[in-house]
């Protein structure tokens, strides 16, 4: 019997998720000098804004882990999709301050349970060899929404204005959510579309020990005890506080510095995002193959996430202290490429050290990213309204990234500390 392939389409909607989420999250980047405008916004008050989004996502991405290991991906993410749909209408009718900052904390409660599910379905449909690489297929979303979200909304905001880009970026977001609740299950074996070939290549190489009286409270003394989980969640803060300053603020760095108009600034941030999106992938089957080929857990995570953030860290250092256009985003590039490179291997460690309570795991590590998506847009803003530069932004990033990379090669082992049963 042939097996079917429905665990690729599990990977598809993710993927497609995903960039549904990125788009509608990064697209106030773009808008911000233009509500500057119409609502008389300050720095600070931007920076605020953009912050807010952490806020609401650090509630729910850490409670999501649980969610999805007690209840199951499909539930949790087909609600949060429809929630974060209504979050973005409400973006286009704010009338000020508050209104937006409310529009955000909303936008990111409900898009905190994106990554916890998705390495819950990962775990669920795919066999642990190619988990990193389905998840590399998944987390590629996010350059690629960011690469193709700059021009894409910059046009609408040409045509249209920014609240009519909201308006239909919302309609946009509506049309996932059915299709996720229809085609998913939680279990491969419950789906129609998955014949016993497949069940059986999904399920190769798994293992489930008993679990003991007690087990579920020993599983999450591991999770905030484990060396390697807890140097894993500080490298994911630092990833998520580059992403989320390029996010939030690379457009409002090419205005100010560069004097770009808004169509050119949307232009010169697809290069950055695409390098990002080969890098990943990339990285992704990378480190499976080193899996497959040595067995060696540090070797396939650990070291791909010290070396990609070591030229992170490197990258920026020249665009703090004023290049040229070119070798701006020349050196931005580079940083954001290696910064997403390991995106999949944060991932992949939590199925690797804990496969029970992965989900879980990956809850724990997006609360800290969360965490970098209100500390590094709020820090920013705040920096430039007293400073008006970026620079001290850019040197910040440099020295988190070097403390990165010397915890990882530390204390980051996945061989060691790979918990079997609990």
């Amino acid at each position: 019997m042939a097996a079917t392939r429905f665990r690729y389409v599990v990977v598809f909607l993710l993927f497609a998720i995903t960039v549904v989420n990125y788009i509608d999250r990064a697209a106030i980047s773009f808008s911000l000098p233009l509500m500057e405008h119409d609502l008389g916004l300050s720095k600070t008050a931007e920076g605020a804004i953009l912050g807010a989004f952490g806020i609401g996502y650090a509630i729910t991405t850490l409670l999501s882990g649980f969610a999805v290991d007690r209840w199951g991906p499909r539930g949790v993410l087909g609600l949060a999709a429809l929630l974060w749909s209504f979050s973005i209408g409400l973006t286009g009718a704010a009338t000020g301050f508050m209104m937006l900052y409310i529009a955000r904390v909303v936008l990111g409660v409900a898009e905190g349970p994106n990554f916890p599910a998705m390495t819950g379905a990962i775990k669920n449909w795919l066999p642990r060899d190619a988990q990193a690489t389905a998840l590399g297929y998944g987390l590629v979303a996010v350059p690629i929404a960011l690469a193709i979200g700059g021009p894409l909304v910059t046009q609408l905001l040409a045509v249209l204005n920014w609240r009519w880009t909201f308006f239909v970026l919302f309609a946009g977001s509506l049309i996932w959510a059915p299709l996720w609740w229809f085609l998913l299950r939680n279990d491969p074996a419950q789906s129609r579309f998955v014949n016993a070939e497949e069940r059986r290549i999904i399920e190769a190489g798994r293992t489930k020990p008993p679990r003991r009286p007690g087990a579920q409270w020993r599983e999450l003394r591991v999770l905030l005890t484990n060396p390697t989980l807890l140097v894993n969640y500080w490298a994911f803060f630092v990833f998520g506080y580059y992403l989320f300053f390029f996010m939030g603020w690379l457009p409002s760095y090419l205005f100010q510095r560069y004097h770009l108009n808004l169509r050119a600034v949307g232009a010169f941030t697809v290069l950055p995002w695409l390098a990002a999106a080969v890098s990943l992938w990339a990285f992704s089957h990378w480190s499976d193959y080193l899996l497959r080929k040595t067995g060696r857990l540090r070797l396939a995570r650990s070291y791909l996430i010290a070396g990609t953030q070591a030229v992170a860290a490197l990258a920026v250092i020249p665009v703090a202290f004023g290049v040229s256009l070119p070798l701006a985003i020349a050196w931005i590039t580079l940083a954001v490429a290696a910064s997403m490179g390991a995106n999949a291997a944060y991932f992949a460690v939590n199925t690797d050290v804990i496969p029970q309570r992965s989900a879980t795991g990956s809850g724990i590590m997006d609360f800290t990213f969360a965490l970098a998506g209100f500390i590094a847009p709020s820090l920013t803003g705040w920096v430039l309204n007293i400073r008006g530069s970026f620079t001290d932004g850019f040197l910040l990033m440099a020295v988190l990234a070097a403390s990165s990379v010397l915890l990882v090669l530390i204390f980051h082992n996945p061989d060691r500390d790979r918990i079997i049963s609990a």
